[in-house]
């Protein structure tokens, strides 16, 4: 016989709230194998599946939509075809996450107060504002970020002219503690 584990042990397990399992059931996502009074219980196929969900829904951040379409096609071409969409879509998200991620590199190297006293930020924010405005969808690849080598700092005076390029972020190593 298989073994099966309670909705309590299988929340505790991978770190997601009972609530969170129900619905993903009320979904169709994931089925228990059992139950037993009310409680769930999973065997090892139901939870594979849940590792299957959390890695798209939770990890990838796919839609619990985009998740049951992928579940639920039965011919292997709408499946590639869903799964191309979805990660042509994560693969945008991941570019944005990543201009994102420079932006927040380089305010926080700046030397400036405010986010807007700095020259580099001001001219990446005015630039997506006229863009907007414009209609027009902005080029990301301008903004500067610290290079690896010396502390890139816009002087208070603002004679500094700021690098250009897009730079990945520092290593964990350089960046300072946050608590």
């Amino acid at each position: 016989m298989a073994e099966l584990h309670s909705i309590t042990e299988v929340s505790a397990a991978f770190g997601l709230s009972v609530p969170a399992l129900r619905y993903y059931e009320e979904c169709g996502l994931i089925a228990p194998a059992a139950r037993r009074g009310r409680v769930r219980y999973y065997d090892r196929e139901s939870l594979e599946r849940l590792a299957l969900v959390q890695l798209w829904h939770v990890d990838g951040m796919i839609p619990v939509s985009g998740t049951a379409a992928v579940l639920a096609s039965e011919r292997a071409a709408d499946r590639t075809a869903l799964l191309h969409a979805q990660r042509d879509g994560m693969l945008e998200r991941a570019r944005r996450l990543e201009h994102a991620a420079a932006v927040l590199t380089h305010m926080l190297l700046c030397s400036r107060d405010r986010p807007l006293d700095c020259p580099t930020t001001r001219a990446h924010i005015s630039a997506r504002v006229d863009a907007a405005l414009a209609g027009e969808e902005l080029s990301d690849g301008f903004l500067p970020a610290r290079p690896d080598g010396p502390r890139s700092e816009h002087p208070r005076s603002g004679s500094a002219t700021p690098q250009e390029g897009l730079s990945p972020a520092p290593p964990a190593s350089a960046r300072p503690a946050v608590r």
